[in-house]
This record gives structure tokens, sequence and C-alpha cells, in this order.
């Protein structure tokens, strides 16, 4: 794929923070940024790396009226070896093309995709932080852009890339969060868009969630939509359980989005040798579980916070402690490994670190 490059000027160079403590996660952006646009007939086309700016949109474009749009997150590091690298960047566009599949846009070739991504990196290195436990946040979206209004496939889309230094996810950085179980709202159905990365499946997610940090909770865990019975995912990572020593987390059915720190998780701990069990959870059996001591660990996995201990659940009014609410070794074990593997640390027998 040929690209166009367009580098910013001297006055619009921009300064990297110096610390990105106090920094809100994903809300300072680097100098330059890839696109490019598709159109039937054509494919795509027009790649170019410009200077990061606003995108040009029609009030008509479809995009803004009938949300087909997919997008993805995965990060850049600076490694132990004072090189750069990301972490298993072909499983995010080969799960973008899955959404792309079920949201209709059109797919990218994986390839072409990876090596635009490490093109742009390069040019903004620098944009790469080496605090600890700092990373480069890449986010990655396709638009349905054809102006007109009338339900129907997009005949244009726009793909682009933007890039975002970011510190911790949470505030409290690798500690206990507490979740709210959500009762009154669901997220997804069977045969609907819960496994894929779109934007309306987080818009129906905000308002639980608004709900939930009014009360003084970090996120939402949701359950089935038909029973509200089993355990699916948080709103933004998925959830493992440690249960009579095995590590479990509810199986993929459909509308349960496939991370790629879920798979991770289980690999690695299947290649520790720990019981690793994918299937389906009540929530009465993690309650039970808190309270007779069988359950002795709950935690999340996602690329922004790699793992995220819970120390608390609530659900129908009532707070159940997890353990005695601080962070469990188990979590500790693959927080530690996982973020080893990222920045360099530990030697990585999978082959998921990838040089840029």
């Amino acid at each position: 794929m040929e690209i166009r490059l367009k580098k910013v000027t001297l006055e619009q160079t921009k300064t990297p923070p110096e610390t990105l403590s106090g920094v809100v996660f994903g809300t300072v952006f680097s100098d330059h940024m890839f696109s490019m646009e598709w159109g039937e007939g054509k494919g795509w086309h027009s790649a170019q790396i410009k200077p990061y700016g606003a995108l040009r949109l029609e009030p008509s474009s479809m995009v803004l009226h009938y949300a087909q749009m997919s997008f993805e997150g995965l990060k850049a590091y600076k490694i132990e070896s004072g090189k750069h690298a990301l972490f298993r960047p072909r499983e995010n566009f080969e799960r973008m093309n899955r959404t792309a599949q079920r949201m209709c846009l059109p797919e990218l070739d994986t390839e072409e995709v990876l090596d635009a991504l490490k093109q742009l990196l390069r040019l903004d290195s620098r944009w790469i932080p080496d605090e600890d436990g700092t990373s480069l946040y890449i986010r990655p979206v396709i638009l349905a852009t054809e102006e007109a209004i009338g339900l129907k496939v997009s005949s244009k889309y726009l793909f682009f890339i933007i890039l975002s230094p970011v510190g911790p996810y949470y505030s409290q950085g690798f500690n206990p969060v507490n979740i709210m179980v959500s009762e009154k709202y669901i997220r997804a159905v069977p045969g609907g868009i819960g496994f894929a990365k779109t934007g309306g499946n987080y818009a129906a997610s905000n308002l639980a969630e608004k709900e939930a940090k009014e009360l003084g909770y970090s996120q939402v865990l949701w359950l089935d939509a038909l029973e509200r019975r089993y355990i699916e995912e948080v709103g933004s990572m998925n959830i493992f359980f440690v249960i009579n020593d095995c590590v479990v987390t509810p199986m993929l059915t459909g509308s349960i989005l496939p991370g790629i720190t879920r798979k991770s998780v289980i690999e690695l701990g299947k290649h520790w040798g720990l019981n690793v069990e994918e299937r389906r959870v009540t929530i009465d059996e993690v309650l039970k579980g808190l309270e007779n001591g069988s359950v002795t660990e709950v935690f999340g996995a996602g690329t922004a916070a790699v793992i995220s201990p819970v120390g608390m659940l609530a659900y129908k009014g009532q707070d159940f402690q997890v353990g005695k609410g601080e962070t469990g070794p188990v979590a500790i074990r693959f927080y530690k490994h996982l973020t080893g593997i990222q920045y360099g640390k530990k030697s990585d027998p999978f082959g998921w670190l990838e040089l840029i």
C-alpha cells in the first residue's frame, strides 16, 4: 500500500507531556494520524499519514445517524531493550474484521494496516512514553461516511488511527475497584452485536455506569439478557474468578467481547499448568462463593487496564467483599507476567511481542 506522507509543520508540532501523572487517560494525542478511504469499485484508497486534526464529515454522514462503525484499542510500549513494540497487534485487526462482518463494513488487509501503523509509530516514536506503567494507546476506527439519510449499508467509509500516550486506566492504579452488578439494564442479547467492538455497545452501557459511579462504584458487571443470572462482562473488560483454585471466566456466547487480554490470560494460565475454565457462571454461584470462601479472587482483564483486581461486588443493595478487599496473588501474578512480557522484562515464549 502506497502511503502519502504529510508531516506537521514546526508551528503544528506539539510537545509530549514530561509526565503522565495527572493526565486523564486518552485526552492527549500525538502529532500525526493515519487515514484512508473506501469506495464501491475502488476499495481502500488515498492512504496517508498527516497531522492530527479534525475530520471533515457531512451532517448527513451515515455513521452519525445509523452508528455503522467499529473501533479497536491496542498499545505500543518502550521495552527493556530501549526498542518499541506492539502486543499481539494482528489479533486486534483480525477482531476488527470480525466486527466489520457483523456491521457490514469493508474488511482490512491485516498486514497492510499493521505496516501503516508501524510507519505512523516510527514517525511519532517520541510520543511512546517510558515512565513505569505507561504506554501509547492506539485507536483504529472505521466510520460509514456516505451522505444519505436512509437506512442501508453505506457505500463510503473512512478508516483512521490516532495515538494517545497514557498512564493507568483507573486513577487508583493497580488497586482493587468496586463494581456494581446491573439489575435494571442489559448490555447485549444473543444474536445481537455484543461480541462486536462497535460504538453502540458502549453507548448502551453509559446510563448504567453513570448510575453506578454516582453510588461510588467504578464499573458495571453485566448479566445475561434472558435470565439475568449468568455473568457476562464488565463495561471495559472481561471478568475472571478464582473458584476453588480454578481460574474461571464466562464462556463466549456471542454477547461477550472476545478480549485479547482475556485470551492471553487463558493461554498464560494453561501454560503455567493452572486449572482454567471457560463456562457459564451465575451471579448466585459467585456471591455464595464469596460468602463461603470458595471464591477467593475476582479480577478484570482488558487492554486499557491489563489486569484490574476487584475488591467488592454490589448486588441488590448489598455489598459483597472479595477476600479481604485486597489484590489477590493470582491477579498479581497475571499482572506482573503480562506487563513483564509487554515491556520486554520477561521472556515471551508465545511470540506475542512484535517490534515496530
